[in-house]
């Protein structure tokens, strides 16, 4: 893929990876639409600041009419709640679920025609190391980005006929608005957009963006024992 000839859609685009996100695609000489429930909060000159809530099916549609020339679509945004599977609040647990995985496949169901009639293309979908383990809290938003995993996985075979190829990015702690609060390692959010695209450039389905993700992926084969070594 050649950036420079792209038109991208990045969703989340107002702050932390998907701003850093919108800029490394205007340095290299794309087009973008930047997507953010408030348009207004958009501050990257060159960019199309497009109003999108992925959850809203209405917005959603509004944001095809906006940008029927993309080839690249990056879903980004998210929301973490930070509620237990066993205890939390029922709507936060949705509202993970009907951000991750409906509000992406809702944009995916969207923009894979376009991107198809357009000669097809590329979209990414931003997940989380926590995809594949989960730390025992904010349960909700693990279960989510796992089945939205899961989702990208099928989507990669659905999409991948009509020369739509679909990636994933597997990334640990980024410093942004999101941990704020947790206390650990974090990756800088413009050194992880610049891997990311990078990663789109060289056709890579699974770009995995820093050592705690390749650590985990590389023992999953281990099963429960070797990821969850405190149950044996």
């Amino acid at each position: 893929m050649n950036i420079s000839e792209q038109v991208a859609f990045v969703t989340g685009a107002n702050r932390g990876l998907g701003r850093q996100l919108a800029i490394e695609l205007l340095s290299r000489g794309a087009k973008v639409y930047a997507g953010a429930r408030n348009p207004d909060s958009v501050d990257i000159p060159g960019v199309t600041p497009v109003k999108l809530d992925i959850t809203n099916p209405q917005e959603v549609s509004a944001a095809i009419l906006a940008a029927k020339d993309v080839t690249l679509l990056i879903n980004n945004a998210g929301t973490s709640t930070g509620a237990s599977l066993l205890d939390g609040d029922l709507d936060k647990i949705h509202l993970e679920f009907n951000t991750h995985v409906f509000g992406t496949l809702s944009m995916v169901r969207s923009f894979a025609p376009i991107i198809a009639k357009n000669g097809g293309g590329s979209i990414l979908n931003i997940l989380s190391v926590l995809s594949w383990v989960s730390m025992g809290s904010e349960g909700a938003y693990t279960a989510a980005k796992a089945a939205e995993w899961g989702m990208t996985n099928a989507l990669r075979l659905n999409l991948y006929p009509q020369k739509v190829r679909v990636a994933s990015l597997h990334v640990g702690f980024m410093d942004t608005d999101m941990t704020a609060g947790i206390e650990a390692p974090k990756s800088n959010p413009a050194d992880i957009a610049k891997l990311a695209i990078n990663g789109l450039e060289s056709d890579s389905f699974e770009i995995i963006a820093d050592n705690v993700s390749r650590t985990v992926q590389s023992g999953l084969a281990g099963g429960v024992a070797a990821i969850y070594p405190q149950l044996t």
